[in-house]
């Protein structure tokens, strides 16, 4: 049984195709399948159910999916701790960030590039859930995304900075007149905001519930950028992390009045993998960047 087969035949359970796990391993469909049969015949048992129109796991195979992942997990682990001992830095890091962190994360990227050329970067943007869903997995080796309202097992998250919502429009937007907002003040105006399931919308959502506003959403968007291009050619306005904007002009800050605007930007870690060296570099770097420094303000 070798490592190569067990990460063939999870690649398969994962995606209960034989054409679309070959395509992702870059491998032929003939290698792969030669390849699961050997590691059934090894085992004298079927791991796969297989018709012409559908592929699925054997009570066997659903069995084994959990120990080849504990296995295949081990085996980066010990890899990642060995070429940890090697001089300098080697390998994958894999980071994993909310859109609304970009702008937080552009200048540590290019400063650790710059120090470390030898270290891949694999940077992941997804939603909150979906991030604390792939660090529980080991599949991150960290992420960087404001304090999930749902608890993961196997993720330990560390404060890095705290931060606020802010109301965000562009520059001559009639709001600008005011140094701070009122969430009744929005009653006004048209709002475009993140998607459900973001986490500047579940904060705002916490925010106004059980609060008799008329709010008027007119737009929705999963993407910031989306937002922020959008708000520089309307008079939308727009609810988000107030670091979104460090990286844009033509669109203004402005602070909202309320106590439980607070959010706190946090580091997540599985609990069950090794922490590499680059990881911890990495931080290190992220600590003292300028638009961190400027968030801590």
């Amino acid at each position: 049984m070798e490592l190569r087969q067990l990460k063939y035949f999870v690649k398969v359970a994962e995606l209960l195709s034989f054409s679309k796990a070959s395509k992702a391993l870059y491998i032929t469909q003939s290698t792969l399948s030669q390849q699961i049969k050997q590691l059934e015949d090894e085992l004298d048992m079927a791991l796969f159910y297989r018709t012409n129109h559908k592929v699925s796991l054997t009570e066997a195979g659903e069995t084994f999916l959990e120990g080849a992942k504990k296995t295949l997990a081990e085996a980066d682990d010990n890899k990642a701790k060995i070429m940890d001992l090697a001089s300098g830095h080697r390998g994958t890091l894999n980071i994993g960030v909310t859109y609304s962190f970009g702008s937080i994360l552009t200048e540590s990227v290019l400063a650790f590039k710059k120090q470390f050329p030898d270290v891949h970067l694999n940077i992941c943007y997804r939603n909150v859930a979906e991030l604390m869903g792939l660090v529980s997995e080991g599949e991150l080796d960290f992420a960087l995304s404001f304090r999930s309202y749902e608890k993961f097992d196997n993720v330990e998250s560390k404060v890095l900075f705290h931060n606020k919502l802010s109301i965000i429009v562009r520059e001559d937007h009639p709001l600008t007149r005011k140094d701070c907002v009122r969430l009744a003040d929005l009653e006004g105006y048209e709002l475009i905001l993140p998607s459900a399931g973001l986490q500047a919308r579940s904060a705002f959502d916490n925010m106004v519930a059980d609060r008799n506003l008329n709010l008027k959403v007119a737009l929705e968007a999963n993407e910031v950028n989306t937002i922020l291009n959008i708000l520089k050619r309307s008079n939308y306005v727009t609810v988000l992390s107030e670091t979104v904007i460090l990286e844009h002009t033509g669109l203004v800050q402005i602070y909202i009045d309320d106590a439980e605007c607070r959010m706190e930007g946090c580091l997540h870690f599985c609990t069950t993998r090794y922490r590499k060296r680059s990881t911890e570099e990495f931080i290190r770097l992220l600590s003292g960047t300028k638009a961190l420094r400027i968030t801590l303000l």
